[in-house]
């Protein structure tokens, strides 16, 4: 089970976009990979097709590993723990112990 979620907000600690911000788009459990709105940018070149006419080249995010970001509480990074509230599994912010979900 992964730390990160659909819709956290993380920031990069490590890689060409190091200290940036941003919302996750997508999680990839298998290969512990997120993709991170506005964060490793590529250019993909595209041929024409129905979605799109011209083709040409497109910038889009792409991939990133997970130990690369770290979530972001309260406007501070922070790391995330475990622990059991009401007999249910739940998230924990690491430096203030506040249950983030």
């Amino acid at each position: 089970m992964m730390k990160i979620k659909k819709g956290d907000t993380v920031k990069v600690i490590a890689g060409k976009d190091k200290d940036k911000e941003g919302k996750v788009i997508m999680v990839d459990q298998k290969n512990g990979r997120v993709v991170v709105e506005g964060i490793n940018m590529v250019s993909k070149h595209t041929k024409p097709n129905a979605a799109n006419q011209n083709g040409g080249i497109v910038n889009k995010e792409a991939a990133i590993d997970v130990s690369n970001v770290m979530y972001v509480h309260n406007g501070k990074a922070t790391r995330i723990g475990f622990t059991v509230k009401d007999g249910k599994k739940v998230r924990v912010a690491k430096s203030t112990g506040e249950i983030i979900d």
